[in-house]
């Protein structure tokens, strides 16, 4: 690749920025998910008249990239469940794949009413419910983990592959709320799924050419970086910070999809 002609064809600053937002967002990320909120929203504002496919496909790649890092990281002091593991990564990455198919004919814009009561619900139970995943609960029977675990892979895997900010966070909660585990194990499971999930929607935008593969190999090289700090930190500081993290990334997500509601023409 010719970076020179890179640098002219994009600008410094805006390869500066997406640098930044990438490594924030693979930050963000590794703690607790939702790092699209802040890579999407960068490529977006840098690329807006470029396609949503596009950019969804170039942010895909990233996130890829540095997800892959945290889910090694957790993978070394966390003891999966492999079974429950591939079963919701089996579900989650073939919703994922379906939604990547259809999101051209999905109006996104007519969702983001309904996320965001449920984010703003969301953020009202975490933050008074003060020990929520700071043990591992029993109270979800084995063998209904099973059935939760792949309803919650393909309902939250479908969302991933049309549309995707905040899905690591979603996946969190589910694991947290449903399937009764503490946050940072909830982590783990999330990267490695959300890994599986980035994928497969993977495979349908490269097939259709719907990337930028220079921004692409930026940003991925940042995420990495940042999922790299983001899951010592998480590891090293437990629950408590995850749990923190969680809530903050939550109040992003509300403001986000609020702006977006109420920004956009009637």
């Amino acid at each position: 690749m010719d970076w020179s002609h890179f640098v002219q064809e994009y600008g410094f600053l805006s390869l500066v920025s997406l640098a930044v937002f990438a490594f924030l967002a693979g930050f963000v990320d590794a703690v607790i998910g939702g790092g699209g909120l802040i890579q999407l929203p960068a490529l977006l504002i840098n690329f807006p008249s470029t396609p949503l496919p596009i950019l969804l496909g170039t942010t895909k790649v990233a996130s890829l990239a540095g997800t892959s890092m945290a889910a090694a990281q957790y993978s070394r002091r966390i003891q999966f469940n492999y079974k429950l593991l591939l079963l919701v990564a089996l579900f989650a990455g073939s919703a994922a794949f379906a939604g990547a198919k259809v999101v051209s004919h999905i109006n996104v814009q007519a969702l983001k009413p309904v996320i965001l009561i449920i984010l703003i619900v969301i953020a009202i139970y975490t933050y008074f419910k003060k020990d929520l995943g700071a043990v591992r609960t029993q109270k979800v029977a084995p063998n209904k983990q099973y059935v939760y675990g792949a309803l919650l892979g393909t309902v939250i895997g479908f969302y991933d592959g049309f549309f995707g900010p905040g899905t690591g966070s979603f996946l969190v909660l589910g694991f947290v709320l449903v399937l009764g585990f503490e946050f940072l194990e909830a982590s783990g499971y999330a990267k490695l799924i959300n890994c599986i999930t980035n994928l497969a929607a993977l495979f349908v935008f490269i097939g259709s050419g719907s990337y930028l593969l220079g921004i692409a190999i930026l940003m991925s090289i940042c995420n990495v970086l940042g999922n790299f700090l983001g899951a010592r930190m998480a590891l090293k500081k437990g629950n408590g910070f995850v749990r923190v993290f969680f809530l903050i990334v939550v109040l992003m997500m509300i403001a986000r999809y609020a702006y977006d509601i109420y920004s956009s023409p009637l």
